[in-house]
């Protein structure tokens, strides 16, 4: 469970940086900028925990795994921004002037982007970790 645990917190950091350094891209700065926070390091390491779903949900059709995913990262994304904040009396992110957003901790408009993160780290979990 350690090494998988560290296997998502690195994966997680690894995308992170792939993602905030392509947004950049849209903002014209031609640096290509990626970045991540040393808190996501634990909070995209509990991925680990979906393990579980993402054998139960073997046999399902990729819809419904996604979605499942999808609400599982919001929920995750959620707990651990509060708790973040709460703790450290900061949070890695911060959504609360961006549209759709919930208590600036989730962004719904996020929901394709977590739908196939979750399918993401299933795949990484099938083809490195099982």
């Amino acid at each position: 469970m350690v090494k998988d645990f560290i296997f998502f917190g690195i994966l997680g950091w690894i995308i992170e940086i792939i993602w905030t350094g392509g947004l950049s891209a849209f903002k014209g700065d031609k640096r290509l900028m990626g970045f991540t926070s040393l808190y996501m390091f634990p909070i995209y390491g509990c991925a680990v925990f979906l393990e579980g779903v993402f054998m139960l949900l073997e046999s399902t059709s990729f819809v419904l795994r996604g979605a499942i995913y999808m609400i599982c990262i919001f929920s995750a994304e959620y707990v651990s921004g509060f708790i973040t904040e709460t703790v450290t009396g900061v949070c890695p992110w911060d959504y609360s002037k961006e549209k759709f957003n919930i208590d600036g901790f989730i962004r719904l408009d996020y929901a394709p982007l977590w739908f196939m993160m979750g399918l993401t780290f299933e795949f990484m979990y099938k083809a490195f970790l099982l």
